[in-house]
C-alpha cells in the first residue's frame, strides 16, 4: 500500500521572553499543568457564584420562589446520584437565584468557549500558556467533531460512565465519596495512560485521531502501516527528535499494491445462485409458518379472554341478583355473595361493592363489604376515595340546609368509607406506596356522629402515601412510619418512599414517636398536635401551623420551617440544629434546653418566649425579635445577632462571647439577675454562687439604646465600648 510522504518544515518558531523557561519543561509536565488549570477555571466559574449565592441566601431577608431551571437541575442530579428528595418549591433570596443561575451557566459557557478555541486553534488558553497544542495527523487544528469525541467521549464520558456503573451496581452505592474517588481515579488514569501506548497517546487522543504536541516545535507526521505502527515526528528546524533516517526515506517511497476486491453478500449470492435460492426458500417458509402460528396463538388468546370475561360477567350478574334485597335471599346468603364478588377481582365488582358500601345500612353487611374491599386491597382505593369525597361534599351541602336525618345518613355513609380505607391501610401496611388519598375526609370535623369516628393508625407503615390536603384531624399515628427505604433498601436516597402531608388538616393529631423524617408538610395545619419525640429530621414544613403543638424532645435537625407558625409551641429539649426557621413566628414558645446550634433564625419572632438554657451557639439571629424573651443561661457563643431586638429580654447568665451585636437593640435588657432592693441601681452586688451574663471581649460599640447602667455593667465585665475607661 502507499505510504504518505513526509512533510518537513524548516521554520523554527522563536520563543518569546515568557516562553523560554516554559520551553525547558518536559511536555508531560506542561500537559498536566494545562489540564489542571483548565479544570480549576471551570470549577471556579461554578463554585464562586454558588458560594456568593449561599451567602446572599443567609443574609438577604427577601424571599422569592426558586428558579424552575435550578429546581429541575437539582432534581436531575439528585436522581442520578441517588440523593434525598429536596423541596423544589422552596423560597430563596433573589440574589441567591441570580448567582446560582450564574453558577449553572458559567461553567457551560466557559467549557463551550474552550472547546471552540481547541477546535479552531488547537489550544485552549491554558494550553497556549504552557505551550501545548492538539493537532491532527496533518498538523491542523482538530475541528469541532474531533474535539467533542476527544473531550466529551474520551476524556470524560467513558471514565465517568465506568465509574458510575461500578459505583451504582456494587457495594459502594450510595456512598458519594467512593463515587468521587472512582471518578477521579479513572479520569486521572485515562489521562496518564499515554506512556503505556506505543505511540505515547492517551485514549481520548486515539479515539479522536489527535496528537498533543509541543507548540514550540513543528510537528511532522510519518504515516504508514508497514510495520503495524503509526509513526510521527516532532522536529526543530532540520533536526529529527525521534526515529531514524531510514524511516524518513522509506516513508517517501510509494509502493503500490494490487487492490483487493472486498467480499460482500451480493458478490457471494452471484457466485452461488443455487445456495442462494435454497436459503431464500427456507427463510420464506419459516416466516410464513411463524406468522401462521403467531396468528393462531393470538386468536386463541383473544377467544380465551372473551370467554373468561363472559363467565365473569354471568357470575357477576348472578351474584348481584343474590345481593339485592328484592331477591329474598337470607342474610347469610347475601354475605356469601358479597365475599364471592370480591373473588372476581375485577374493576366491575370492586366498583359495585364501593357503591353498595355507600347505600347499605345493615351493620353486619357493612362489615362484610368492608372485608371484601380489604381483600381487593389497593385496587379499591381510587373508588373509595371518590365516594368519600362525594359524600363529604354532600354532607357540607346539607350541613346548614338539610334535616338532621339527612345529615346523619350522609355522615354514617361517610364513616363507612373512612372505616374501609383505614382497614386497607392497616392490612397493607408497608405496601401502600403510591396510594393517593388527596383531599380525602378521614378526620373528625363533623359533630353528631353516633359513635364518632376516630382514625387510629398507630404503628402502621404509611410510607409513600399521598395525603395532600386531606382531613386527618384528631387522628392517632403513634409510632407510625411515613417514610420507607425504597426499592434499593437504603435510607436517604432518591427512591425513598416518603409520604406527602402538604396542606393536610391535622389539628390535635397524635404523632408521638412518629417517623416523619424528610416528609413534605408544607402548609400543614398541626395546631395543638402532639409530636413528642417524633422524628422530623429534614422535614419540609414551610408555612406550617404548629401553634400550641407539643414537640418535646422532637428531632427536628435540618428541618425547614420557613414562615412556620409555632406560637405557644413547646420545644423543650428539642433538637433544631441546622434547622431553617427563617421568618418563623415563635412568640410565647417554650424552648427550655432546646438545641439551636447553626440554626437559621433570621427574622424569626420569639417575643415573650422562654429560651432558658437553650443552645444558640453559631446560630443566625439577624433581625430576629427577642423582645421580652427569657434567655437565662442561653448559649449565644459566636452567634450572628446583627440588628436583633433584645428589648426587655432577660439575659442573665447568658453567654455572649464571640457574638456579633452590631445594630442590636438593648433597651431595657437585663444582664444580671441580682438583688433588686435598690431601684436606681442596675449593677448589683453578685449573690454568692451566682454569675452574670458573660460579655467579656464582646463588642458593644454599635448596639442601640444602651443606657448608662448597662454600659457600666458591660465595662465592668470586660465588654468593649468606646466609652469604657
Amino acid at each position: 500500500m502507499a505510504n504518505p510522504s513526509v512533510r518537513r518544515s524548516s521554520n523554527s518558531s522563536t520563543p518569546t521572553k515568557g516562553q523560554g523557561k516554559m520551553k525547558t519543561l518536559p511536555i508531560v509536565t506542561r500537559r498536566c499543568a494545562a489540564w489542571l488549570v483548565e479544570m480549576t477555571l471551570v470549577a471556579a466559574s461554578g463554585l464562586v457564584p454558588y458560594s456568593i449565592g449561599v451567602y446572599a441566601n443567609s443574609h438577604q431577608l427577601e424571599r422569592v420562589p426558586i428558579n424552575p431551571v435550578l429546581a429541575a437541575t437539582e432534581e436531575t442530579f439528585a436522581r442520578a446520584l441517588s440523593l434525598p428528595i429536596g423541596d423544589n418549591n422552596r423560597q430563596v433570596a433573589p440574589l441567591a437565584n441570580l448567582f446560582w443561575s450564574a453558577g449553572l451557566v458559567a461553567p457551560l459557557l466557559l467549557s463551550g468557549w474552550q472547546f471552540y478555541l481547541l477546535a479552531t486553534t488547537g489550544s485552549t488558553l491554558p494550553k497556549r500558556w504552557f505551550g501545548v497544542k492538539v493537532v491532527t495527523a496533518a498538523g491542523k487544528p482538530p475541528g469541532l467533531t474531533r474535539v467533542l469525541v476527544r473531550e466529551v467521549v474520551g476524556r470524560w464520558g467513558l471514565p465517568l460512565s465506568l465509574a458510575y456503573f461500578m459505583w451504582r451496581y456494587t457495594g459502594a452505592f450510595p456512598n458519594l465519596g467512593i463515587l468521587m474517588g472512582l471518578a477521579g481515579f479513572l479520569v486521572l488514569g485515562e489521562g496518564i495512560s499515554y506512556p503505556f501506548h506505543k505511540d505515547r497517546r492517551s485514549l481520548h487522543d486515539r479515539l479522536a485521531g489527535t496528537y498533543a504536541v509541543d507548540a514550540y516545535r513543528p510537528f511532522v507526521f510519518l504515516g504508514g502501516k508497514g510495520n503495524g505502527r503509526s509513526k510521527y515526528k516532532r522536529t526543530s528546524g532540520e533536526q529529527w527528535v525521534e526515529g531514524d533516517e531510514d524511516a524518513a526515506i522509506a516513508s517517501i517511497v510509494i509502493s503500490p499494491e494490487p487492490r483487493r476486491r472486498k467480499r460482500t453478500l451480493w458478490r457471494w449470492m452471484r457466485q452461488n445462485p443455487g445456495m442462494t435460492l435454497i436459503v431464500v426458500g427456507l427463510l420464506s417458509m419459516a416466516a410464513v409458518s411463524g406468522s401462521l402460528i403467531g396468528t393462531q396463538i393470538y386468536v386463541q388468546n383473544q377467544v380465551n379472554q372473551r370467554s373468561a370475561q363472559q363467565r365473569n360477567s354471568e357470575q357477576f350478574l348472578a351474584l348481584v341478583k343474590k345481593v339485592s334485597p328484592e331477591s329474598g335471599s337470607s342474610l347469610e346468603d347475601r354475605r356469601a355473595a358479597i365475599l364471592a364478588l370480591a373473588t372476581l377481582n375485577d374493576a366491575q365488582s370492586i366498583k359495585f361493592l364501593v357503591e353498595l358500601l355507600g347505600q347499605e345500612t345493615n351493620p353486619q353487611l357493612l362489615d362484610t363489604i368492608q372485608q371484601a374491599l380489604a381483600s381487593n386491597g389497593l385496587k379499591a382505593m381510587p373508588y373509595l376515595q371518590r365516594l368519600n369525597q362525594s359524600l363529604s361534599n354532600e354532607l357540607q351541602a346539607v350541613k346548614t340546609s338539610g334535616t338532621p336525618q339527612e345529615r346523619e345518613l350522609r355522615l354514617s355513609r361517610l364513616q363507612n368509607t373512612q372505616q374501609a380505607i383505614a382497614k386497607i391501610l392497616v392490612v397493607y401496611s408497608g405496601k401502600n406506596q403510591g396510594v393517593d388519598l388527596s383531599r380525602t375526609e378521614l378526620g373528625q370535623n363533623m359533630t353528631g356522629a353516633k359513635p364518632p369516628f376516630f382514625l387510629v393508625l398507630d404503628k402502621v407503615d404509611l410510607s409513600g402515601v399521598k395525603f395532600t390536603s386531606a382531613n386527618l384531624n384528631r387522628s392517632s399515628f403513634r409510632g407510625t412510619r411515613f417514610r420507607g427505604v425504597g426499592e434499593d433498601g437504603r435510607y436517604d436516597t432518591f427512591d425513598d418512599w416518603i409520604a406527602d402531608l402538604s396542606g393536610a388538616k391535622m389539628q390535635q393529631t397524635n404523632l408521638t414517636e412518629a417517623n416523619l423524617s424528610r416528609v413534605m408538610m408544607n402548609r400543614t395545619d398541626l395546631s395543638r398536635a402532639t409530636l413528642n419525640r417524633a422524628n422530623l429530621a429534614s422535614a419540609r414544613m414551610n408555612s406550617a401551623n404548629l401553634s400550641s403543638a407539643q414537640l418535646v424532645a422532637a428531632n427536628m435537625r435540618d428541618a425547614v420551617l420557613e414562615n412556620a407558625k409555632l406560637t405557644g409551641a413547646d420545644l423543650g429539649e428539642a433538637n433544631l440544629q441546622e434547622a431553617n426557621l427563617f421568618a418563623a413566628r415563635l412568640s410565647r414558645a417554650i424552648a427550655l434546653g432546646t438545641k439551636l446550634t447553626f440554626a437559621n433564625l433570621t427574622k424569626s419572632d420569639w417575643q415573650a418566649a422562654d429560651l432558658s438554657g437553650a443552645d444558640l451557639s453559631r446560630a443566625n439571629l439577624r433581625s430576629a425579635n427577642l423582645s421580652a424573651t427569657r434567655l437565662t443561661g442561653a448559649n449565644f457563643r459566636f452567634a450572628q445577632m446583627e440588628n436583633v431586638s433584645l428589648r426587655n429580654a432577660d439575659l442573665s447568665f447568658a453567654d455572649f462571647r464571640g457574638v456579633n451585636l452590631a445594630g442590636a437593640d438593648l433597651q431595657g435588657a437585663i444582664f444580671y439577675a441580682g438583688q433588686n432592693n435598690q431601684a436606681n441601681q442596675f449593677v448589683q452586688t453578685p449573690v454568692f454562687g451566682s454569675q452574670s451574663a458573660l460579655v467579656e471581649g464582646v463588642d458593644f460599640s454599635q448596639v442601640r439604646n444602651l443606657d448608662t447602667r448597662q454600659l457600666a455593667y458591660i465595662c465592668s465585665q470586660g465588654g468593649r465600648h468606646p466609652r469604657c475607661p
